[in-house]
């Protein structure tokens, strides 16, 4: 029970035993205050009788007489005269009277007055006594009216104290709960501060935990400080502020991994020839200059176009990622002309050579890289001939011409209908090898000779039809529907543009709330900057998602992730770090101690931290001992169950 409920029935108690106990004082008062004038009403009556008989001289019938007239008079149970000895020689008596007070009432508080006594003389000789008693019927509705008017009165000056008792725990409950929140607001990632209460105690508690909340903050803010150094350290080049060859091409490979680019996308590889002779005839500073420079041109595409990476490969040799189809060989050709206009202040002989390749995401790695480099290659040939800043763009293999709007929505909406849909299973596993949930992207047939087709090749379509929505409650449906016949948990993406949706999250609730056992085992996965250019749309994900027992998360989490602050106030489950930041941790200390204090970070928020993309034995075990709380990709598939 919490305190102030314990406090409130306190209260109720002490308002009922003051209101019980002051009726019973004023009942037993009252009680005794008309026991006694009953019994003085008798004995005077029976005095003021006798005396009336006494002038009689003995004379029965006038004695009897003035008995019946006392009687009649008066409302009295009996009237009686008894002779010298005792012998009764004539009463009067009336049915008992019938009181209105209750039964209990008159057991309880009885009145038993004693009967009033009188002695009747003749002169010096002695005629008997009388003896009469009134009815207490009156006396006992008299008092029970008194004690219900008290009981009233008592009753609304109990509910009027009762009502400022609340009222005050209302007030003197205010700090307590803002301080929970506030409290509540640390775990999630808040840090606001509440206003001083004017209570004393209260005003000390308040206090505490303003300065506490304002501690932890400078504590959590120093920490995310720290790691944005360490992370400038580790993925930056320290002249340019690029990232450095190792980051860029974990982060290439990461991005050619993921389902939810587009099918085509682009490189760009950018050589400053003879960087050694451009030091010895300029000057190592000019020279560092003119890198700057190219960085500056290069930056120009991360800064508008979502996802774009540049890179510093070696010496003079940089990369651009573009991931967008169509746009390679216009990119590079915007950069040779801004080139063309800034090379010239650092005078003659500067020579830039660009290669660009657009190509399906589904090729390696290395095939990117060396139509990339053979591109770049004939490009510092024509350099050698034609001087100043020259573009090859490599020769894009064969792939299918690009098909109409129409043809793809109706491609998605038929494998959609009629059920060429499946979701593959890629298994989360934690320390131990236990598995933890399944990651399940969709695939879908579009075109029945090539069969199911990963996300990438379809999720650009569906996103410029606008058919992400029905897919992703399409997946999620399937989802339900395996956890219902097997239990396990398994973990569904969202889109981007299925998260600007307003008409998704009804749908999603609808669904969910048709399996809730199901729904309970369900994660959702949204992109790490898709979350957090529509945090709104998070937060209210999460304030309806979260009662049904949906767990929600972010996938792809990157170096960005220390600078989201307000993603941390969505109430996330789990934070899944991308590919790009952990290949290579074993290798790279650096490296390490960045996971390591992303994953402290994390969990200091009370989120559970997975690994993805994991390809290699040792990178595993570096990022076991960074203490993630799972990983999945290639290696865990395989290598990664009970017993490995």
């Amino acid at each position: 029970m919490s305190m102030m409920r314990q406090i409130a029935w306190l209260v109720l108690g002490v308002v009922l035993a003051a209101l019980v106990g002051a009726v019973g004082l004023s009942t037993l008062s009252a009680h005794q205050l008309m026991r006694t004038q009953l019994a003085a009403k008798n004995s005077d009556n029976a005095q003021a009788l006798a005396l009336a008989l006494s002038q009689q001289q003995g004379d029965a019938a006038l004695i009897q007489l003035l008995v019946s007239a006392q009687f009649d008079t008066g409302a009295y149970e009996f009237v009686r005269w008894r002779g010298p000895n005792g012998e009764l020689q004539f009463q009067r008596s009336g049915a008992p009277r019938e009181s209105r007070a209750p039964a209990w009432f008159r057991a309880l508080v009885p009145l038993d007055a004693p009967a009033g006594v009188a002695q009747v003389s003749n002169g010096w000789n002695a005629v008997g006594t009388v003896e009469l008693r009134s009815h207490d019927a009156y006396a006992y509705d008299e008092l029970w009216q008194a004690t219900c008017r008290l009981l009233a009165w008592l009753l609304g000056v109990g509910v009027v104290a009762l009502l400022l008792a609340w009222a005050a725990l209302r007030r003197i409950r205010r700090p307590l709960d803002a301080a929970v929140l506030q409290a509540e607001g640390v775990l999630a990632g808040r840090y606001g501060q509440v206003v001083e209460s004017r209570v004393p105690e209260l005003q000390r508690l308040t206090r505490a935990m303003n300065a506490m909340v304002a501690r932890v903050k400078e504590l959590f803010e120093a920490q995310a400080g720290q790691l944005r150094v360490l992370r400038d350290q580790v993925h930056h080049d320290s002249l340019t502020g690029v990232a450095t060859r190792k980051h860029f091409l974990a982060e290439f490979e990461s991005a050619l991994q993921r389902d939810d680019g587009p099918v085509l996308a682009g490189l760009v590889l950018l050589r400053l020839r003879d960087v050694g002779d451009l030091n010895l005839r300029l000057g190592r500073p000019v020279v560092d200059e003119l890198l700057r420079t190219l960085v500056t041109v290069l930056q120009a595409y991360p800064e508008s176009v979502p996802g774009c990476r540049v890179g510093r490969l070696n010496g003079g040799d940089f990369a651009l990622w573009l991931p967008a189809e169509g746009v390679a060989a216009e990119t590079a050709q915007a950069l040779a002309d801004a080139l063309r206009v800034s090379l010239p202040a650092f005078g003659s002989g500067v020579q830039v050579a660009l290669g660009a390749v657009e190509l399906p995401r589904e090729q390696p790695a290395s095939v990117w890289l060396g139509e990339a480099d053979a591109a770049l290659a004939r490009a510092e040939q024509a350099c050698e001939t034609r001087g100043g800043v020259v573009v090859d763009m490599a020769a894009e293999p064969g792939v299918g011409q690009p098909q109409g709007e129409a043809l793809w929505r109706s491609q998605l909406q038929q494998a959609m209908s009629n059920g060429q849909a499946r979701l593959v299973e890629f298994p989360v596993r934690g320390r131990a090898g236990q598995l933890l949930h399944l990651e399940c992207p969709l695939q879908l047939t579009l075109e029945p000779d090539r069969g199911l087709r990963p996300a990438a090749h379809w999720l650009p379509r569906a996103t410029r039809c606008r058919l992400t929505t029905p897919i992703d409650l399409l997946a999620v449906s399937l989802a339900l529907r395996a956890i219902t016949e097997d239990g396990q948990a398994r973990c569904i993406n969202i889109a981007p543009a299925t998260l600007t949706d307003a008409g998704f999250l009804p749908q999603l609730r609808e669904q969910l709330q048709a399996a809730p056992a199901a729904a309970r085992a369900l994660l959702l996965d949204l992109p790490e900057a898709a979350a957090g250019e529509h945090i709104e749309r998070l937060l209210e994900l999460g304030r309806q998602l979260r009662p049904l027992g949906v767990r929600l998360g972010v996938e792809h989490a990157g170096a960005g992730l220390a600078e989201a602050e307000r993603l941390y106030q969505a109430g996330l489950d789990y934070v899944k770090l991308d590919a790009g930041v952990l290949l290579g941790v074993a290798g790279d200390g650096a490296r390490a101690a960045f996971v390591r204090g992303m994953v402290i970070m994390l969990r200091s928020l009370a989120l559970k931290v997975y690994g993805e993309g994991v390809v290699d034995a040792m990178d595993a075990q570096a990022l076991w001992d960074c203490e993630l709380d799972g990983l999945t990709g290639p290696w865990v598939t395989t290598h990664g169950g009970p017993g490995a």
